[in-house]
């Protein structure tokens, strides 16, 4: 089992910045993947931006050049850094954790999902 604590939400003006971080604990050395995703009530959970266990970050086209998702391996903990924040950016934001383990030829996944922060930009 992989727990995941959310912080660093809040309200914002636009054009101010927040920082979100997400604290995994328990099995953390299954976790892979880690990422943001956001979610508004009525729409899907959408994918914000991820990073794998070598650094390599991937981000929705919405938020690129705006938003880094930065991780401490050693804390089991990502960063979400949010700049340039717009209205269209309230949401609530969750943290999730891919974890992956067995041998090469049987690979089992699980998605571990936070509580949700929520993050309001106001205009």
């Amino acid at each position: 089992q992989v727990q995941l604590v959310e912080s660093g939400g809040g309200l914002v003006q636009a054009g101010g910045s927040l920082r979100l971080s997400c604290e995994a604990s328990g099995r953390t050395r299954s976790i892979d993947t880690m990422a943001w995703y956001r979610q508004v009530p009525g729409n899907e959970r959408e994918l914000v931006a991820s990073i794998d266990t070598d650094y390599t970050p991937n981000y929705a086209d919405s938020v690129k050049g705006r938003f880094t998702i930065s991780r401490d391996i050693a804390k089991n903990t990502v960063y979400l850094q949010m700049n340039s924040l717009k209205p269209d950016d309230t949401a609530v934001y969750y943290c999730k954790a891919v974890a992956r383990w067995g041998p090469v030829e049987r690979v089992f996944e699980f998605d571990y999902w936070g509580q949700g922060t929520q993050v309001t930009v106001s205009s």
